[in-house]
C-alpha cells in the first residue's frame, strides 16, 4: 500500500508541475529556451487638423482582432483631450473629445504588437448579405459577369479568385470596363469587387492594414479583400486574386467606413510610422500573465529584486545536484561523505571553476587530514576536535590566498567561498574512516564525494537547464516526484553487479 501510495503522490507531482508548466509555456509564452527575443513592432499614428471654433470629437479605428499578432501595450498621447474606446461596425474605435481646442492639433495613437501564430481569427459565422443596389446599366453588367464567374468556378474561393481575375484582366471584357470605370482607386475597387460578391450572395468585406517590416517613417494602409466560405473568412489579395496575406499583415479595421473622423476640425491627414525592435520574450509572458489577470505573474520569479534573483537562481539548482547524488548512489553505487557534502562542493567550484576548484579541495583536505592526524595525538574530545580542524582549514585558506596573490592568480582568492564547515567535516569524517575501516575507504569515500561533486557541478552548470528551472520553478515538482520514486528503489545498485557477478554464475 505505501508503494502505491508513493507512486500516485508521485504521479500527482508530475501532473501538478507539467500542467503549470505547459500553461505558462503553450498559453502565456515563457521561453524554454535562454536569451531568447521576440521581435516587437510600435506602430503609431499621427491625426493633424485645423480645430473649429466649437467642441472636437475624433474617431479613430484602431486593433480589434489581429490574427498572427496579440497586443502587447496600447497607450494614446494628446494634451487635454479625453479619450474612451468604443466598438464599432469596423471595430474598435478610439475616441478622444475636447470642449474648444485653438489652433492646429496633433493626437497620436500608439501600439506595440508582437506575432503570436496562436492567435486565430475567430469570428462568428456572418449572415448573407443584403442584395445590394445597383442602377442600370451596371446591373445588367453584374448580372452577366457573376454568371459567366460562376460557371467557371466551384465554391467560394474559386469564385473569388475567377472574379479578382477578371476584374484585373488589362484587357477587360465591356462589362468589366464599366464596373471598373467607376473606381479610381485601390478601396473604390475593392468596394466594388465586395459589391458584386455581396450581390452573388458571397459575405465580403474589406479589410485594411499595415506591412510591418522594419522601420517605416511612412507607412501606407493596405486594402486587402475577406470572403466567408461558410467556415473561415479568407483573404485574397485584390490586385492578383491569390488568396493569401502579407507576411506580419497587421490588420487595422475592417469595413467600408473611413479609418478617422473629426466633428468640429478641418483639414485631417492621418499618417503611421512603424519602429521594430526585439525585447526578451519572458517580459513579454510577464506582461501577458498581467494582461490576463492571471496570479503567474505575482509568483515570477522575474519579479522580484534582481539581486534576490541572483540568489534563487543558485538555491533553485540545489535540488537538482540533489538528484544527480540520488542517481548516482541509489542507483550507481557511489560511495560518498554524507548526503548533501558533495552539492555544496559543487556549489563550490561554480565559484572557483572546475580545474581549480579540484585542485583546492583536495589540497585543502589533505593538509587539513595531515594536521587532523598530528591532533589525534593529543586525544581532543570531538567538539574541540573539530574546531581545532575548523581553524586550521581557515589558516589554510588564508596562506592558499596569499600565496596565490603573491604569485599573481587570483583563483585562490576564490578559495574562501568554499564551505568552511563542509571541509572541516570532510576532514573529520575521513579520518575517522580511515581509522576504524581503513585507507582504502576512505580514499573510495573521498574519491567518491570529489566525483559526486564534479557530475553536480556539470549539471547544476547546465546554462539552459538553470534557465528552464528558474523560469518553471514549478517543475521542481517533477524532481521531488523523481526522488521519490527514486527512494522506493531496493534492487542491485549497478557496481555491487561486479562484486556479486560469481553469485550470477551459479
Amino acid at each position: 500500500m505505501k508503494r502505491q501510495y508513493t507512486y500516485a503522490l508521485a504521479a500527482g507531482l508530475i501532473a501538478i508541475g507539467m500542467s503549470v508548466f505547459a500553461y505558462k509555456w503553450l498559453v502565456l509564452g515563457f521561453p524554454v529556451q535562454r536569451n531568447q527575443e521576440t521581435p516587437v513592432w510600435t506602430i503609431e499614428s499621427a491625426i493633424s487638423f485645423d480645430s473649429g471654433p466649437g467642441s472636437i470629437k475624433v474617431n479613430l479605428h484602431i486593433p480589434t482582432l489581429t490574427p498572427g499578432f496579440r497586443t502587447l501595450n496600447e497607450n494614446p498621447v494628446s494634451r487635454g483631450y479625453g479619450f474612451s474606446l468604443n466598438y464599432g461596425t469596423g471595430g474598435r474605435e478610439a475616441q478622444w473629445a475636447i470642449r474648444r481646442a485653438d489652433g492646429p492639433q496633433t493626437i497620436y495613437y500608439r501600439i506595440s504588437v508582437y506575432g503570436d501564430a496562436s492567435n486565430k481569427q475567430s469570428d462568428t459565422t456572418p449572415p448573407f448579405p443584403p442584395m445590394p443596389s445597383i442602377n442600370e446599366p451596371f446591373r445588367t453588367a453584374v448580372d452577366v459577369l457573376v454568371a459567366d464567374v460562376k460557371e467557371h468556378s466551384a465554391d467560394t474561393a474559386s469564385f473569388t479568385s475567377e472574379l479578382l481575375r477578371r476584374m484585373n484582366d488589362p484587357s477587360p471584357d465591356p462589362n468589366v470596363e464599366l464596373l471598373r470605370s467607376e473606381a479610381k482607386t485601390s478601396v473604390d475597387f475593392v468596394q466594388t469587387v465586395t459589391t458584386i460578391l455581396a450581390y452573388a450572395r458571397f459575405p465580403a468585406r474589406m479589410v485594411h492594414g499595415l506591412k510591418l517590416e522594419g522601420r517605416q517613417s511612412d507607412a501606407q494602409i493596405l486594402t486587402w479583400l475577406e470572403v466567408h466560405d461558410g467556415n473561415d473568412w479568407r483573404n485574397f489579395n485584390p490586385s492578383t486574386g491569390a488568396e493569401d496575406l502579407p507576411a506580419n499583415f497587421l490588420v487595422w479595421w475592417r469595413g467600408n467606413e473611413s479609418l478617422v473622423s473629426v466633428e468640429g476640425g478641418s483639414n485631417v491627414k492621418v499618417s503611421f510610422a512603424v519602429q521594430d525592435n526585439y525585447l526578451e520574450t519572458v517580459a513579454i509572458a510577464n506582461t501577458q500573465a498581467e494582461q490576463r489577470g492571471t496570479s503567474m505573474s505575482d509568483l515570477s520569479l522575474y519579479s522580484l529584486p534582481i539581486q534576490t534573483q541572483a540568489v534563487y537562481s543558485v538555491l533553485l539548482m540545489i535540488p537538482i545536484g540533489a538528484l544527480v547524488m540520488v542517481f548516482l548512489r541509489n542507483f550507481i553505487g557511489i560511495d560518498a561523505f554524507g548526503t548533501f557534502m558533495p552539492v555544496l562542493i559543487a556549489l563550490a567550484f561554480r565559484e572557483t571553476k572546475l580545474f581549480w576548484g579540484v585542485v583546492l579541495f583536495a589540497l585543502l583536505v589533505a593538509l587539513g587530514l595531515s594536521i587532523r592526524f598530528l591532533l589525534e595525538r593529543l586525544r581532543l574530545l570531538l567538539v574541540p576536535r573539530l574546531t581545532a580542524v575548523l581553524i586550521v582549514v581557515v589558516i589554510l585558506m588564508l596562506l592558499i590566498s596569499l600565496v596565490s596573490h603573491r604569485l599573481g592568480t587570483e583563483t585562490g582568492l576564490s578559495v574562501a567561498l568554499f564551505p568552511m564547515v563542509i571541509v572541516a567535516m570532510t576532514i573529520e569524517r575521513m579520518s575517522v574512516v580511515w581509522e576504524e575501516r581503513g585507507a582504502v575507504d576512505a580514499m573510495r569515500a573521498g574519491f567518491g564525494s570529489l566525483l559526486v561533486a564534479i557530475i553536480a557541478y556539470i549539471f547544476m552548470g547546465l546554462s539552459w537547464l538553470e534557465h528552464l528551472i528558474f523560469t518553471f520553478p514549478e517543475l521542481l515538482l517533477v524532481t521531488l516526484a523523481l526522488a521519490l520514486i527514486s527512494g522506493r528503489y531496493t534492487g542491485y545498485r549497478l557496481l555491487e553487479l561486479r562484486r556479486f557477478r560469481a553469485l550470477a554464475g551459479n
